[in-house]
């Protein structure tokens, strides 16, 4: 409680602007970054003063009237993988990484064209997330939602303006844990709170972990529609393998048989193919490192991606002046910022729980959730997600209110949907990663703003406000 004072007391001394914004928080310029026309805010939020337990944030407002846009909370997974680094420069928001490392370039298909964006390196220990108590760096998916819980109060305290504003929780991948078990503790708040309750309006989550016993088979059924690996492994894994007693992070608990053909299987498939996109070329680290260094131009395209966007973003926020324009790493860490975490020690065990009751209870609340698919990716791949959406609706009692069927995007297909009970949908996106806005960013532009307008996905080929 005293922290929630101390707290309080703290924002009456912040020099705010006009909308209420801590000015503290504001990012200049980033370095090498692009002429904008919006608002870019950087820093910490104390979640608990008592232990030191801080978590970084980036918040870039929309471009085109940010008063009245919604405000979207995107998550990135791992668990221990930076939101920062991954959605909010590698992903959906407004700036890419330039081949050199030293600047930034526009990303034209940024979701704060529809949105206010919050990004948070969560749990303590990602990015610059950090805590003064040893035992925080241990966390798990019951902390680290409740960690959230309390930066999201306390952020919503720095920017009231949006207190009132809808909500939309999405995230990737492991965020499948992440944001279905924050809107539990956001709805738990809203039913005990005779003050502030939040304005919850939507969750989507990209290729998600779901349930183990259903997303890790799937892996391997993909490799095999995809022709990476033979029928005789395929049918070895279909035939050795009870999923029912994966745990995550290890597939040790399955019989020696499996864990050959399992095995055998990621050796065929190898070292040369970016499992989280099977279509994109692989970026050589050791020849991308030294032109970085010599500040040669070190972008990799294929398909039109940079594909060695991960190091060219990584040098960047290396960088003492990137981290000084962001007010990030104020007590000099002792080791470098980094995609994923080599501090955090992560619960594993959580990795296996059924987070579809958690979506459940949400729908149950009348909040629409999406989840949707790059076509893609083998590592959470499409088969499972469909598969446990599916399943979810049928526990829900839903019909088919849109049938399975394609959705279009610029008079090509963007991908096939399908929505159960007006508030369940399922989407793939045609051509896609593991992360959907990385690969195809006008696609998931689409697809994003028709979640926030609680519109389907068109159709037709007519051409819609999105184009």
């Amino acid at each position: 409680m005293g922290c929630g004072l101390l707290w309080l007391a703290l924002v009456g001394l912040f020099v705010v602007g006009g909308k209420g914004y801590p000015e503290e928080d504001l990012v200049v310029r980033l370095p090498g970054q692009p002429e904008v026309g919006f608002k870019q805010y950087a820093g910490y939020v104390d979640v608990d003063v008592k232990s030191g337990k801080s978590l970084f944030y980036y918040f870039v407002e929309a471009q085109v009237d940010p008063d009245h846009k919604p405000l979207t909370l995107w998550l990135n997974g791992g668990p221990g993988c930076s939101s920062i680094g991954g959605g909010a420069f590698t992903e959906l928001g407004p700036f890419y990484p330039t081949g050199d490392g030293r600047g930034l370039r526009r990303n034209s298909k940024s979701w704060n064209k529809a949105s206010n964006l919050l990004f948070v390196e969560s749990p303590v220990g990602v990015g610059w997330s950090y805590s003064n108590t040893t035992s925080d760096y241990t966390r798990g998916d019951d902390a680290t939602a409740m960690d959230m819980h309390m930066f999201m109060m306390k952020w919503l305290d720095k920017f009231p303006a949006f207190k009132s504003r809808d909500l939309f929780l999405t995230g990737e991948s492991y965020a499948g844990h992440y944001i279905p078990q924050l809107a539990i503790a956001l709805l738990d708040h809203n039913e005990h709170s005779k003050d502030y309750k939040f304005n919850i309006k939507g969750v989507a989550i990209g290729n998600p972990l779901l349930r183990l016993d259903r997303d890790v088979p799937s892996t391997y059924e993909f490799f095999w529609s995809h022709g990476m690996i033979s029928d005789e492994v395929g049918l070895a894994i279909m035939n050795e393998c009870d999923f029912d007693d994966y745990t995550f992070g290890s597939p040790h608990n399955v019989s020696d048989a499996c864990n050959h053909a399992i095995s055998e299987a990621n050796t065929i498939v190898g070292n040369y193919v970016n499992v989280y996109d099977v279509i994109l070329d692989v970026c050589y680290p050791s020849i991308v490192q030294q032109e970085l260094r010599l500040r040669k131009l070190a972008t990799k395209i294929s398909v039109g991606v940079d594909v060695c966007m991960t190091y060219e973003r990584r040098f960047y926020f290396n960088l003492p002046e990137v981290q000084k324009a962001l007010h990030a790493n104020r007590t000099s860490l002792p080791y470098p910022w980094s995609m994923c975490s080599n501090q955090l020690n992560y619960i594993s065990n959580d990795g296996n729980i059924d987070i579809l009751p958690l979506l459940k209870r949400i729908i149950q609340n009348r909040i629409p959730v999406w989840i949707f698919s790059g076509d893609q990716d083998s590592v959470v791949p499409l088969l499972g997600s469909r598969t446990l959406v599916r399943e979810l609706a049928h526990d829900l009692k839903f019909k088919v209110t849109v049938p399975y069927g394609a959705w279009f995007h610029q008079k090509q297909v963007g991908g096939w949907a399908t929505e159960y009970g007006n508030l369940l949908t399922f989407a793939t996106v045609r051509g896609a990663a593991h992360m959907v806005p990385y690969a195809q960013p006008s696609r998931a532009l689409h697809l994003f703003s028709s979640f926030i307008r609680g519109r389907r996905l068109p159709n037709t080929t007519r051409p819609s406000i999105d184009e």
